[in-house]
């Protein structure tokens, strides 16, 4: 018999009626198009998880293309989602800031969300989470306002806007993780740490656009990340500050030659250089310089590096580290 990744860990889970083997698990759902699972939907998926649940709930979504606008309540924590692969399981929808509501209203940035996670502790696995509305101003893929959220080996499709790191409290964690875009296309408030991940630039433009909190210790990390894409020679900015305290740091990330010599852009607000934390430390590749950033940008020490590890950035009062969920799953599926 061939064993997939998704059957070993359905079977490590106990979701028996996943892999064929007998009746549903209480709490443990699978979403599948030809109605062949639980649910064709996952919002209705998404509802049928017991409000607060202290335990994991995994909802392993079967291949297809499921256009629906979700939300994830914050009552639904310890939600997961597993999908076979990231090129098999889509999660699309093609609102966009500038489409009317059924009032005649805009919807707005926010409003046109594809996927909303307020719920903790949530994590996705193998999907590819899509905003289709084009090249039309913003239009976000996920927004996410959960603590504790995880992403690995997901993808993130769309043009402006397409991942919404929204939570002020919120901490993030992505690995090995694809996400394209044209202008701010990562963008928020949250802490997050990007381990491993392609980064694409689909044209001219930014693609980090903070708005960190004065009083947050940290804002997007990108450690390890590759940025190559199809973006003209010295076109692209590794951000801007969408409000005056951003902070963006990339450790030892490879850069193509659409990076703008001069890295950082200060969104025409020159009281943002005072007060935004941009830096690098490790860069390589034709878009890395030492020469030609922007001055009030950073050059990490080696010392000052070394400060940036999981545990320090996304630690908090919990010491909350995801690597130790991830090692887990797979000391159980070894």
């Amino acid at each position: 018999m061939k064993f997939t990744w998704a059957s070993v860990f359905c079977l490590m889970m106990g979701l028996h009626s996943i892999c064929g083997q007998g009746s549903a698990v209480s709490g443990h759902f699978t979403v599948a198009k030809d109605g062949s699972g639980d649910f064709t939907s996952l919002q209705d998926a998404i509802m049928a998880v017991p409000d607060f649940r202290k335990k994991e709930t995994v909802i392993v979504i079967h291949p297809g293309v499921y256009k629906e606008k979700l939300v994830l309540p914050a009552s639904k924590t310890k939600v997961t989602f597993v999908g076979a692969s990231a090129g098999e399981v889509v999660i699309t929808n093609d609102d966009y800031a500038s489409k009317l509501n059924r009032f005649g209203e805009e919807m707005g940035t926010t409003g046109s969300t594809g996927f909303f996670v307020f719920g903790d502790d949530f994590t996705a696995r193998n999907i590819t989470f899509e905003n289709s509305s084009g090249p039309v101003g913003q239009a976000v893929a996920v927004r996410i306002n959960g603590d504790r959220v995880v992403f690995e080996n997901c993808r993130f499709l769309g043009f402006q806007d397409t991942l919404y790191p929204n939570g002020n409290e919120s901490r993030q964690f992505y690995k090995d993780c694809y996400i394209e875009g044209t202008v701010d296309f990562i963008f928020g408030w949250s802490t997050v740490w990007f381990e491993a991940c392609k980064i694409v630039p689909k044209s001219a433009g930014y693609i980090t656009a903070a708005s960190t909190e004065a009083s947050t210790r940290h804002g997007f990390v990108f450690n390890n990340c590759r940025i190559e894409g199809q973006a003209p020679k010295h076109s692209v900015y590794l951000g801007r500050p969408w409000r005056d305290h951003a902070q963006t740091v990339f450790l030892n990330c490879f850069m193509d030659e659409s990076i703008q010599p001069m890295g950082w852009h200060n969104w025409n607000k020159p009281q943002a250089e005072q007060t935004a934390f941009y830096a690098e430390f490790g860069s390589y590749g034709p878009g890395a310089s030492k020469t030609k950033r922007v001055s009030w940008a950073k050059m990490l020490t080696e010392k000052e590096a070394a400060e940036y590890t999981i545990e320090n950035v996304l630690g908090g009062a919990d010491n909350w580290n995801p690597l130790e969920r991830m090692a887990e799953v797979k000391d159980e599926i070894n």
